[in-house]
């Protein structure tokens, strides 16, 4: 039964208190339930639109979320091969041999941009597991003094033991890189045994560390580090770096790129020798600008096919109630409270539908990603443009069939079958 509010008049609607007015005015409550009336009283047709909607809605927030988890855990591979790092050596094969500042190292630390700064320094020693070793053998092992930061600024791990710390750099105890262990005969540490020792330079030093292969840097695997202090102070090291390893962001590799000579050596720039960035910074910053493209044009597509689908539904509701709307009209309902009526109910559905929709494309993001084992990457602008966007397709969708329902002659209106 239709109920006189759901024909846009009055609960009493007496002739004796209207003869002669305009069309009733309702209250903006009263519109939105009449708005409605259409998904109350259609509830399959208006699940199936609304699915319709959140289809496309799930599409965009797919189609953000997903490529960017993707491009998430392809920049961390990327970033591991050494994208935002740079390498400063003096220039090598100089007579005499160039010879950095001790205070280079933080004097690239004050650089803006710089987020790691570390040093190795070649002793020029050698290593041995005892002292009855003729001089002449030699086992291409380096021998470096080690600031503490160092596994920071190469992103190394240590496999068994502990790095140079603070403390332990004052004492004479060296760290193992991969290469130099297996050598030496120490793959593992056992902490339950006495820790082997080396000889060098004379003096025996106690290995408290081993790392993990470091693939950016295969001299650090092929060495033996001890504490910049101990080296200074056992091995008579004169504290001058011998490479320096700086960390920074991807953005600004090129401006650290530009000055880190004139920082390390400000007297002789040309003497230092600046590695370039990885060619991969190329690459990862060309899939960026790809993935950007891409999702701009997939999230077009998904916001055209959602909006091509409400629109069909609404100008298929016109068609459908053009009895009930005649009625109205017949009644008294002005042009504008049809409008307002089924404008109200496009917004409704495409709103429920981008609810959904956006919902159900979180969580097929975070399922996703962990059977992709991939950082999970939910772009605020994907969840923000999935509710705003269902709101403006549903305006822009139901303008047409509003204006098409309001413009109905309420006779022939009244007179379709």
């Amino acid at each position: 039964m239709i109920r006189p509010l759901d024909l846009g008049l009055p609960p009493n609607p007496d002739p004796r208190f209207h003869r002669g007015s305009g069309p009733v005015r309702l209250s903006p409550a009263d519109l939105l339930g009449l708005g409605l009336l259409g998904i109350r009283t259609r509830k399959a047709r208006a699940a199936l639109s609304a699915l319709g909607i959140a289809i496309g809605i799930a599409t965009l927030v797919l189609v953000t979320g997903v490529p960017a988890s993707s491009r998430q855990a392809l920049d961390d591979q990327l970033s591991a091969l050494g994208t935002n790092r740079l390498q400063a050596v003096p220039v090598p094969d100089q007579d005499p041999p160039v010879r950095l500042p001790p205070q280079s190292v933080a004097m690239v630390a004050r650089i803006a941009p710089v987020t790691v700064s570390s040093a190795v320094a070649n002793t020029h020693l050698t290593v041995s597991r005892t002292d009855q070793v003729d001089p002449g053998d030699f086992n291409a092992l380096a021998v470096l003094a080690a600031q503490t930061n160092l596994l920071t600024a190469i992103d190394g791990t240590v496999r068994s033991g502990r790095f140079l710390d603070r403390a332990s750099e004052r004492f004479p105890t060296v760290v193992l890189g991969s290469v130099a262990a297996e050598r030496l005969g120490f793959a593992d540490l056992d902490p339950n045994q006495r820790a082997p020792q080396v000889y060098i330079g004379r003096r025996w030093f106690t290995v408290i560390g081993v790392l993990d292969a470091v693939p950016l840097s295969p001299d650090i695997d092929r060495s033996v580090m001890i504490g910049w202090y101990a080296a200074q102070h056992r091995l008579r090291f004169d504290g001058r770096p011998t490479q320096i390893y700086v960390q920074t962001t991807d953005d600004q590799v090129e401006a650290v790129s530009d000055v880190l000579a004139r920082t390390v050596y400000p007297e002789r720039p040309g003497d230092v020798l600046v590695s370039r960035p990885s060619d991969a910074l190329v690459a990862k910053r060309a899939v960026q600008q790809t993935f950007n493209a891409l999702f701009l044009g997939l999230a077009g597509i998904a916001l055209l096919v959602g909006g091509i689908g409400v629109a069909n539904t609404m100008y298929i509701s016109v068609l459908e109630r053009r009895r009930e709307i005649g009625l109205r009209r017949a009644l008294g309902a002005g042009r504008g409270q049809i409008r307002i009526q089924f404008l109200t109910e496009s917004v409704v559905l495409s709103v429920l539908g981008g609810t959904t929709g956006t919902a159900a494309g979180i969580l097929a993001i975070v399922g996703y990603c962990a059977v992709q084992h991939w950082p999970v990457v939910i772009p605020l602008t994907a969840t923000a443009g999935g509710l705003s966007g269902a709101l403006v397709i549903g305006m822009l969708a139901g303008v047409y069939p509003a204006v098409r329902a309001a413009r109905l002659n309420p006779t022939e209106a009244l007179s379709a079958t």
